[in-house]
């Protein structure tokens, strides 16, 4: 059977133009996609049924115990922390929000350790952003600031970028300008018509270069910035006024480096003074499937898009304390649901090795680095594969996943349904 039209959940570009052979009630081919979408649709290598540590070891135990234990954990707890939601869809999501309401915990997405500074510089001074469709169709010149595109999101730069062909842009390889802005060659970087190779750290002097150069003010710029020349950043500023439409996209060498998000702030900034000569856009590089669903979902139902503290009975946000990494280096939680996500992977030392003094339950498909800090993992259906839902694009378009088999596992919109309900004595969300 051919299944036509699949969206890969793996990363923020969802491809929409899959087709998957299935055979079986196995996936046994994948066409079009990138060597990450044959991964996450071929290999299959699922926790077969929940497991709970004891003190020889691991032992199976049922559903109905799993999510039972982890009621009573979460129950008990005086500082639960609800963390991950990015590699689920908007459904367990919303599940998720409700149960940190009902027992006054603290939800946080992997934004926190990713883009949650790009957030904040948007909530400062906006996003002057598009889709990725029309990226496709309108932009001759293309900056890649701080990321690596080939190796993080495969298919961009073929789909919305440097190969695609758009309405406005019909001899894309010819017609478009690639620039890389990166502290070191990457294979990205290997492909561009311009690569700015800056110092660690130098990405807000670069970026208050370009704008004053933009702004007229080439004079007072000094002969080097951060590492790169005061021609060529006269160079990239010239290319950037003289486009017809043009787009930034950044990643975590921007958002993660020493600035953190003045650093978006500054990108921001730059766009805006480049729309006094035309056209610009800036639009962060999402890295989890749906990781900017949960900042959706999360804002929606809470008014915040990370780090919501139900503590005082009502939402409140404030990053730096509320965020997940923050209170496990305090030592502060005392219980952890982990879903769809690894932070033993991830977290900083101090962070993860709390999560393994604390009962730490995880819902995911795989066993995952965290899972060896946990006390119980109850594995469940990976979203877009076995079990349908909404996932939004990192462009904010919201996109339906499809079930394409039935591998027998639950989902984990329902698992988390009937953990509400045993902490809500029966009562669904």
């Amino acid at each position: 059977m051919i299944i036509h039209d699949v969206i890969c959940p793996f990363c923020g570009c969802l491809c929409d133009d899959l087709e998957l052979e299935c055979e079986g009630g196995k996936i046994i081919k994948v066409q079009n996609g990138c060597a990450l979408a044959e991964s996450t649709f071929m290999t299959d290598t699922r926790l077969p049924a929940p497991i709970r540590r004891t003190e020889s070891g691991w032992e199976e135990i049922s559903y109905n115990e799993a999510i039972k234990e982890t009621a009573e954990i979460l129950q008990g707890a005086d500082r639960p922390l609800l963390y991950g939601w990015s590699s689920t869809h908007g459904e367990a999501q919303s599940v998720g929000v409700h149960i940190a309401e009902l027992i006054g915990a603290v939800i946080d997405n992997t934004s926190t350790v990713c883009h949650g500074p790009s957030i904040l510089a948007i909530q400062e001074v906006g996003h002057p952003g598009c889709t990725l469709g029309q990226v496709k169709n309108r932009a001759d010149v293309i900056i890649y600031w701080g990321c690596n595109p080939i190796e993080a999101h495969p298919r961009h730069m073929s789909r919305y970028t440097t190969y695609a062909t758009g309405f406005f842009v019909p001899d894309a390889q010819r017609e478009r300008t690639v620039i890389v802005v990166d502290t070191r060659r990457t294979d990205t970087a290997g492909i561009a018509d311009e690569f700015v190779q800056i110092e660690h750290g130098g990405d807000y002097a670069v970026l208050s270069a370009l704008r004053a150069i933009v702004r007229g003010k080439a004079s007072v710029i000094p002969a080097k910035v951060a590492g790169v020349s005061k021609e060529q950043l006269i160079r990239i500023a010239e290319i950037c006024k003289t486009a017809k439409f043009g787009a930034i996209f950044f990643g975590l060498g921007l958002t993660m480096s020493r600035g953190k998000y003045k650093n978006i702030r500054n990108a921001i900034e730059l766009t805006d003074e480049l729309n006094r000569h035309t056209k610009f856009v800036i639009s962060p590089l999402r890295g989890h499937g749906n990781v900017y669903g949960s900042n959706e979902v999360f804002t929606w139902m809470t008014g915040y898009p990370f780090a919501v503290d139900f503590a005082r009975g009502i939402a409140f946000y404030n990053p730096g304390e509320t965020t997940a990494v923050d209170i496990l280096r305090r030592g502060e939680c005392d219980a952890a649901l982990i879903v769809a996500s690894d932070p033993g992977a991830n977290f900083p030392r101090a962070a993860a090795a709390h999560l393994a003094k604390i009962p730490t339950v995880v819902i995911d498909p795989h066993v995952n680095a965290t899972t060896a800090l946990a006390r119980i993992h109850i594995p469940c259906t990976a979203a877009g594969i076995d079990a349908a839902g909404t996932a939004y694009r990192m462009d904010g378009v919201p996109i339906r996943l499809k079930k394409v088999i039935d591998r027998g596992y639950p989902d984990d919109a329902e698992i988390l349904k009937k953990i509400y309900d045993r902490l809500n004595g029966g009562k669904g969300p």
